[in-house]
């Protein structure tokens, strides 16, 4: 059940990202993660509508998404790239804009924002990043940890899950089942997505960064010179500066995790009855002895 009460995918960021794809005039567009393809038929559908072309990068892709690919091969707008991001981004050309879901912690972020500076060479750039806010924003999430070189990777937990306002791990709390690992500790250097995507600007400060706070986190990065930047922002502003939408995220998530609370206690085994001390009756002490 708790499965279909998770809102994660890009794909609910819909309304937002297709119109700021037009206001751009993206017709190159790469995909990073494309999990079950819900948002990669959209964003397929746009490519072969503006008459571009569209590239989606995955190592393990889900069936859905394989099924998907086998019905595009010979779609000339549609391209799948089975590979990491990083090895992919290496030897791609200059896209139009980026849409990253992939492995959600610093070392794999912060490379991508480079591959993808060193291929825009100086072109406008427009890019969408999931998962920036909590839990992926100030903790690594690692999906294969020992991709990670390991001076990049923190320790990590495959079994323990994590809590908001709490640094550390907790038994229970949101995890990945041993699908995925968090980092053992939230904050501090080189950790978590927003942190990664802090760091690559300070560095470039030709490019902005602003956040939609919900449904983890929607971060948008792009050239503050671009021809379209201004569109862009007074199209993100309802987004990004509306208080409302960071308390609401946080009420999602509260119920969410009491969800995973309630399933944790119905799933756990029951607890082994304690044994009883036998009860005397009072007779026994009124007996004489013999």
């Amino acid at each position: 059940m708790s499965a279909n009460l998770l809102l994660h995918s890009l794909a609910n960021f819909r309304e937002f990202i297709l119109p700021a794809l037009e206001l751009a005039g993206a017709r190159r567009i790469v995909e990073i993660g494309s999990e079950y393809g819900t948002f990669t038929r959209e964003l397929c559908n746009y490519a072969v509508r503006v008459d571009g072309r569209f590239a989606s990068i995955d190592p393990k892709p889900q069936p859905a998404a394989l099924e998907f690919v086998a019905a595009n091969r010979v779609n000339p707008h549609f391209q799948f790239i089975q590979a990491t991001s990083i090895e992919a981004l290496s030897k791609l050309e200059a896209a139009d804009a980026w849409i990253v879901d992939g492995d959600h912690n610093y070392h794999t972020v912060f490379s991508e924002l480079q591959l993808i500076d060193r291929a825009c060479g100086g072109k406008p750039v427009l890019i969408f990043e999931h998962d920036v806010c909590w839990p992926c924003g100030r903790r690594d999430m690692y999906y294969n940890p020992g991709t990670i070189p390991p001076a990049s990777c923190h320790p990590y937990t495959h079994k323990e899950g994590v809590m908001p306002d709490n640094p550390g791990i907790v038994p229970g709390g949101f995890r990945g089942e041993g699908a995925l690992a968090f980092a053992t500790h939230e904050g501090g250097k080189a950790n978590g997505v927003s942190t990664a995507i802090e760091d690559f600007v300070a560095k470039h400060p030709c490019y902005r960064y602003e956040i939609i706070p919900a449904i983890f986190g929607l971060g948008i990065v792009y050239n503050a010179d671009a021809p379209w930047a201004g569109k862009l922002s007074a199209h993100l502003q309802p987004w990004t500066r509306n208080p409302l939408l960071p308390i609401m995220e946080r009420n999602r998530l509260d119920l969410y995790l009491k969800v995973i609370e309630l399933q944790d206690r119905l799933s756990a085994p029951p607890a082994r009855p304690q044994p009883q001390a036998p009860i005397l009756s009072p007779a026994i002490f009124n007996q004489k002895p013999k």
